[in-house]
């Protein structure tokens, strides 16, 4: 199975953060958390098997603007096959983004 990040943790979240703790609204948008510690690749796809777009700086807060299901990743916030739509062709295995939900927390892509 590949690896979402590119380096080891070198921090952890605390147990007792709230989902309240984890969402941030800019400018209308809710934003969540990358895990800390890490530098997450955005893929053009949901799955390893995508292009790497990018990869976000450490301590990160993306938007999801839609989620679906695709390749099953493990990470920090266990293991997931849902994928994070941040912007038009850019993914983010949401095992790495702290939705407080083992489910989908906006509406499916189209």
């Amino acid at each position: 199975m590949a690896i979402e990040e590119s380096t080891e943790a070198v921090a952890t979240t605390d147990a007792t953060d709230t989902v309240a703790d984890t969402v941030e609204t800019t400018a209308g948008a809710v934003t969540y958390p990358v895990a800390p510690g890490y530098q997450v690749r955005v893929r053009s796809g949901p799955g390893t098997n995508y292009p790497i777009v990018k990869e976000l700086p450490y301590n990160s807060w993306v938007p999801i603007r839609c989620q679906r299901h695709g390749q099953k990743v493990s990470g920090p916030y266990g293991t997931s096959d849902i994928w994070d739509n941040i912007a038009p062709g850019q993914y983010v295995s949401d095992a790495y983004v702290k939705t407080g939900s083992d489910g989908f927390v906006t509406a499916p892509c189209g």
